[in-house]
């Protein structure tokens, strides 16, 4: 017989599970095959990097060499040339003083807001940031202020009007907002932190590759004290781990007291050696973020919908039940997209989210473009 959590705990979770149902929100896992050949436009594989050869060579060469894991700790044994070699990589290729390499960018952006905010800071958040960092805010215990969306003028009116004495300030924003897939204002909002004497966190997730390295770069903020930088390697870089990137003294203050980063085991030799490959291959070959940005813009035409500063495209859905239904058809017919539905949508509505792709040939690309359009006009 199965074991059950008791008798409380299973009439809590038999009325959670039918109210997921009712709201149309429920959520399963899905394994899918090494061999399978449904076009994949629901990942975050932006350049198409994760199984290009040169990447997988080289972190089946780490793990023969270096073994399955790091084997500790950073702070123990567990940091290795691998990851210092990224470390220096990254931030040469972001134009950053330092970098700091996480196990997965949710340790990342967890790690540096917990690190640097108590309850003497004040925290100014942007309404669409990402749950990482929400729940980086709320482990920090810093008082916090949620500002609508891409407003300036709010951001500049909470960090002039709501410091306490001797209390510090952290800005938090992301270059690129996956739902909506617009920017930031990145130049004004670090202006604005500057003047206050702020920190500015920017989470370049959905930047980093799609845009070289990054909005941040591009905006002319690339070693700004007052700009400090958090990325993913599971995106354009095609692997798996998060890394804080900006002034070396904060990059020690982390080393010293970034709990996910000091207990956790240090990340895998062969992710570690995946995302230096798939960097040197985006050094090397700077046209990629070119193919992802093209094919936005391509299939948000053919859409109806507005392009996306990312890789993301967000259509939206009448409904959690009609987002799903679409995603369904699109599988049937070979072309795999993922959809929002709230919780994980920050305004409620409910998307299909559609990753463009610069691994998919040119024939692949244009029969998934063909495919989304006909079950858009089904669906919406």
């Amino acid at each position: 017989m199965a074991a059950s959590p008791g008798p409380g705990w299973s009439a809590w979770l038999v009325e959670q599970a039918a109210a997921r149902r009712t709201a149309g929100l429920e959520r399963s896992l899905r394994p899918r095959a090494a061999d399978d050949t449904t076009l994949d436009l629901a990942g975050n594989d932006y350049l198409g990097l994760a199984r290009d050869p040169r990447v997988t060579a080289a972190a089946a060469e780490a793990a023969r060499v270096w073994g399955a894991g790091s084997g500790a700790s950073r702070l123990v044994t567990g940091t290795l040339d691998l990851h210092a070699s990224l470390e220096g990589a990254l931030a040469a290729y972001l134009d950053q003083p330092a970098a700091l390499c996480f196990s997965t960018g949710y340790h990342a952006n967890l790690g540096l807001v917990a690190a640097l905010a108590d309850r003497d800071t004040l925290v100014v958040s942007d309404a669409h940031i990402h749950a990482s960092l929400i729940d980086a805010v709320r482990l920090s215990r810093a008082s916090l202020a949620v500002v609508p969306h891409n407003d300036v003028e709010a951001v500049r009116r909470a960090v002039t009007g709501g410091v306490g004495a001797g209390q510090r300030i952290l800005v938090l924003a992301e270059s690129v907002y996956s739902v909506l897939g617009d920017a930031a204002p990145l130049v004004e909002l670090a202006e604005t932190c500057e003047a206050a004497g702020a920190l500015l966190v920017v989470d370049e997730a959905h930047g980093v590759g799609v845009h070289g390295p990054g909005l941040v770069h591009a905006a002319g903020l690339a070693w700004q004290p007052h700009v400090v930088v958090t990325a993913t390697l599971s995106k354009s870089l095609g692997s798996q781990g998060g890394a804080v990137l900006g002034a070396p003294a904060i990059i020690e203050h982390l080393v010293n007291t970034a709990r996910p980063f000091i207990f956790d085991t240090g990340l895998a030799p062969a992710a570690a050696a995946g995302a230096l490959a798939a960097l040197e291959v985006l050094v090397a070959e700077p046209g990629l973020p070119g193919v992802v940005q093209a094919r936005v813009a391509d299939l948000a035409a053919a859409l109806g919908v507005p392009p996306s500063v990312g890789a993301v495209l967000s259509v939206p859905m009448p409904s959690p039940q009609a987002a799903v239904a679409a995603q369904a058809a699109a599988a049937d017919q070979g072309v795999r997209v993922g959809c929002f539905r709230p919780p994980s949508v920050p305004d409620g509505i409910s998307r299909l989210r559609i990753t463009v792709n610069a691994g998919l040939s040119n024939e692949e690309w244009s029969r998934a473009v063909e495919v989304l359009v006909a079950v858009a006009k089904e669906h919406q």
